[in-house]
């Protein structure tokens, strides 16, 4: 017998319910699910209460006719039994690919861009964000090093995500070009831009371009919903727009006796002020990126509470330049290892080389370039540079981080010796 589900929806035109006046039936076939009135062991997600099938519960009601559809409790059994079968088949592949993902790494690359800056994050679930693209080339410089990474090393098809952390074209310069090479498929920036501001404006159109319907504002205090396994992960935008997080990312922050230390400068009415600052935490491993966030804006991420807490990995901000840097952050957070993205004339000023020097907890500083302007003791360490010679093939810096989040590794570039350090 052939069944007419269409006509099985509602009670066949022979069997109307018995004693309920014309002017009272539903002409729709179903009623929304009221969930305030759901009980248990009642059946309503398709319900005529005044007409038509009534509702069903755990009992047959005495009116129902026998042409309604579908038989009491048929979608609930039908359902387990499709989840059934779906954990039979499932379960083994979702299993391996959970316990595949636990015993990937977190990696980061920092990215040469030569004074620009590009931060690729991949998890464990294979999952990518890009922290900024480096510069705009006519030999597509930049971009091709972004791609080559990401295809060729870490593996990616695409970039599920995008962070601008401010318009200046060292920062976002090579987006359409990028694009073109690799699918982005979600973009993040402090603001939508307008005429007044400081951005680069002839660049900023191809972002639109490339971000048409796919971008979003980060707010401080907003989390970039990254999938998770096992070991928690969680990324966290701290600081946007000249806008810090009202709550503490660190639990039990306390206050900073250092604000003393990084005396206030004038107000920075450039985009770098307002640059978008991420907070990375891994199990026990934290990494602080804030872009080229400025001395003042630094100063409200810790003072008077340290919101921040300890963290593993810094990348030093803003190339490394002492408009930014402030004292009272970099202290505050405790890095164990440092990362400056400098270029061989840009970045790695001195006041900061020799502020992260006389930091307690840090137990190796990199930079991606050797600042040629100054002498080699105002540099860290020759093992501890990614490019010595400024005219260089564009080394990487590579973190990766213990699929338990309790240790991680930095290496110069795909054949370096990895150096092991401890999360606090």
């Amino acid at each position: 017998m052939k069944l007419d589900l269409h006509r099985s929806r509602s009670c066949p035109a022979t069997a109307p319910p018995v004693n309920v006046p014309l002017e009272t039936r539903r002409t729709t076939p179903y009623a929304p699910l009221d969930r305030g009135d759901f009980q248990e062991g009642s059946y309503s997600p398709f319900e005529e209460r005044a007409g038509g099938c009534p509702r069903r519960t755990a009992q047959r009601h005495p009116q129902q006719p026998k042409g309604c559809w579908p038989p009491r409790g048929g979608i609930f059994r039908i359902t387990a039994f499709i989840v059934l079968l779906l954990s039979l088949s499932w379960g083994p592949a979702v299993h391996q690919a959970s316990t595949a993902a636990s015993d990937k790494t977190l990696d980061i690359y920092f990215i040469d861009v030569e004074g620009g800056a590009a931060t690729l994050i991949v998890t464990p679930q294979k999952e990518s964000l890009l922290m900024d693209c480096g510069w705009k080339r006519d030999d597509r410089r930049d971009a091709s090093r972004i791609n080559h990474v990401a295809r060729d090393l870490a593996g990616l098809s695409q970039i599920d995500y995008f962070v601008v952390s401010h318009f200046h074209t060292d920062h976002f310069g090579s987006i359409t070009q990028l694009s073109q090479m690799i699918p982005i498929k979600r973009f993040y920036d402090h603001a939508v831009m307008k005429e007044s501001q400081d951005y680069d404006k002839e660049l900023y159109p191809g972002y639109q371009k490339a971000s048409a319907g796919k971008r979003r504002t980060l707010r401080p205090g907003d989390v970039i919903p990254l999938r998770r396994g096992n070991i928690p992960l969680k990324l966290t935008c701290v600081v946007a727009d000249g806008k810090v997080t009202s709550k503490a990312v660190a639990a039990g922050a306390k206050l900073n006796a250092l604000c003393k230390e990084g005396k206030l400068q004038e107000d920075d009415p450039s985009d770098n002020a307002k640059s978008i600052g991420l907070l990375l935490s891994f199990g026990k491993f934290e990494f602080l990126d804030c872009g080229d966030l400025t001395w003042n804006i630094e100063h409200k991420l810790v003072c008077p509470k340290n919101r921040i807490g300890r963290v593993d990995l810094y990348m030093v901000t803003h190339h490394g330049m002492n408009i930014s840097n402030n004292p009272a952050l970099v202290r505050a957070i405790q890095p164990i290892v440092t990362v400056m993205c400098n270029g061989p004339r840009k970045g790695g000023h001195p006041d900061t080389v020799a502020l992260l020097k006389s930091i307690p907890s840090i137990q190796a500083n990199y930079q991606l370039h050797r600042n040629v302007e100054t002498s080699e003791a105002e540099n860290t360490d020759r093992a501890h540079i990614a490019n010595w010679d400024e005219n260089c093939q564009g080394e990487f810096i590579k973190a990766s981080v213990a699929p338990d989040g309790e240790s991680y590794t930095v290496t110069i570039g795909a054949s370096g010796t990895p150096q092991k350090f401890q999360a606090q």
